[in-house]
């Protein structure tokens, strides 16, 4: 199971400062990780700067950064395709988890794994809209579950979380990534929280 390409069109400014067309086509930076087939990361675009600098011509910003979370003070917009998981998850262990975390700027998320949950719950420091555009997907939180359907929005403000695919047919899903700062009130109950999971697991 493949998904399909996504087109990707840039605009920008010629030397007479025309708004023309820079680029069309696929993003040049597709991830398709070996442990899942049909799970896809379109890279759409970026940026590390608030306000971000408008200019002529813009260097790919894809080539620079490609971590999860958005760079600081910065923006992501990208396209993910999840392939079908089952009701239990995909079927990897917690090593291959850490493995796909680190890879993706997120090693430290590792640690946030809820036995008997999705071996993929993270949480990142910044507000992200999730936007479904095909298919259906399920929002996991600690304990909560959102079934969403194309057309459906989810808000996400640095909630543990993970998305899983109960269907028989690929997902894509559009996010939006603005960088964020955790209040300190609630980073303290991130630590509580985080204990008391280890706690009730015997990890702690």
């Amino acid at each position: 199971m493949v998904s399909r390409n996504v087109r990707r069109v840039v605009t920008g400014h010629d030397e007479a400062g025309k708004a023309i067309v820079l680029s069309d086509g696929a993003p040049p930076h597709v991830t398709r990780p070996d442990h899942q087939p049909g799970l896809a990361f379109h890279e759409i675009w970026h940026t590390d700067q608030c306000p971000a600098p408008v200019t002529a011509h813009e260097s790919e910003p894809t080539d620079r950064y490609r971590d999860t979370a958005p760079p600081p003070r910065g923006t992501i917009i990208r396209i993910v395709d999840i392939p079908p998981e089952g009701q239990e998850g995909p079927g990897f262990d917690k090593e291959t988890a850490r493995q796909l975390f680190e890879n993706v700027g997120l090693g430290e998320n590792a640690e946030h794994t809820i036995p008997g949950r999705h071996p993929l719950m993270h949480r990142t420091e910044s507000i992200d809209y999730g936007i479904v555009l095909e298919g259906q997907i399920v929002l996991l939180l600690d304990e909560d579950e959102v079934v969403l359907e194309q057309g459906d929005l989810v808000v996400q403000r640095g909630t543990i979380h993970a998305w899983t695919n109960r269907t028989d047919q690929i997902a894509r899903m559009l996010f939006v990534l603005a960088d964020g700062a955790f209040d300190p009130d609630l980073r303290n109950r991130f630590e509580g929280h985080d204990l008391r999971l280890k706690q009730a697991h015997g990890l702690a």
